[in-house]
């Protein structure tokens, strides 16, 4: 379950992915797989190259890209979450949530 989101945040990251962008989103997310992860961060792309090659340079799995036809992310949790989010420069999304 995702919460902690307002809508237009939403409606960007997925207009990002669909323009073929590297978007990013952090949420709350509750996952029983996972009790003690509480937040997911989705990193999309529609364009499927794209998003792979991004991947490679953290040591993502192809694998692991959830293949939305519309919204193709990796969801990052964790030390991959936090790891790579410093990497970006976008680890203000996760802080936002502690």
């Amino acid at each position: 379950m995702a919460f902690g989101l307002k809508r237009e945040e939403l409606k960007e990251w997925k207009q990002q992915v669909r323009n073929g962008e590297i978007a990013f989103i952090t949420h709350y997310w509750l996952d029983d797989r996972f009790p003690s992860m509480k937040t997911v961060t989705k990193v999309g792309c529609s364009d499927l190259d794209k998003l792979i090659k991004w991947g490679k340079k953290y040591g993502l799995n192809p694998k692991w890209i959830h293949r939305d036809d519309r919204y193709p992310h990796f969801d990052l949790i964790g030390s991959f979450q936090e790891d790579i989010l410093k990497s970006e420069n976008k680890l203000h999304q996760l802080n936002r949530f502690k």
